[in-house]
């Protein structure tokens, strides 16, 4: 098995809730097998990837639900992560420009893999919503393609507290679960064409 593709499109076969299909295919318990399937065959990355998770706690509750369905993907996938925390979800770009940068220069080795963006934004009675929302998701990606970084944008952009909750827990939509795969994706796809 393994991951089928970035694109979960050209594989609708895939089940996310199927821990087997994360990545792994019997591998050594200290030594993931990352495969990245495309039409000529499958390229296998080995190696346990390192994720830094920034999560952006203005909601802890949603965040913490968030959190639970992350850490499952990753620790069953077994991958080495850390968590950092930050105000909301304007700062985690930041936190993850810092994190790079530092791995960068040396300051902090070996550096991460990957990166998972978690927050929550829920629509408020201004304007600010829209600028969170937007420059949030502006900040992740220039990052990633600046930068050539694999990151997983998992701040949710909701409506209200209902609307979070449904896309958090991990026995709804588990958003968290999925931003992790996504992340897992990414490390493989930038592996493959060797970043």
């Amino acid at each position: 098995m393994g991951l089928k593709s970035w694109n979960d499109a050209r594989f609708p076969h895939r089940n996310h809730a199927d821990p087997g299909l994360l990545g792994l295919d019997d591998r050594p318990a200290d030594r993931p097998i990352l495969h990245l399937h495309h039409a000529d065959g499958c390229a296998m990355i080995t190696a346990s990837p390192k994720v830094l998770i920034v999560e952006g706690r203005f909601y802890t509750d949603i965040a913490d639900a968030m959190m639970a369905g992350v850490s499952t993907v990753l620790d069953n996938v077994g991958a080495a992560y850390e968590r950092v925390t930050v105000p909301g979800a304007l700062e985690i770009p930041a936190a993850i420009a810092f994190a790079h940068e530092a791995a960068k220069n040396g300051r902090s080795l070996p550096g991460y893999d990957g990166f998972v963006a978690l927050g929550c934004v829920i629509r408020g009675e201004t304007s600010h919503y829209d600028y969170v929302c937007g420059e949030s998701a502006r900040g992740l990606q220039d990052l990633a393609v600046r930068e050539k970084l694999a990151i997983a944008n998992g701040i949710l952009t909701c409506e209200n507290r209902e609307q979070a909750w449904a896309r958090a827990a991990v026995e709804q939509k588990n958003k968290g679960g999925a931003v992790a795969r996504a992340c897992l994706d990414m490390i493989a796809l930038r592996r493959h064409f060797g970043l």
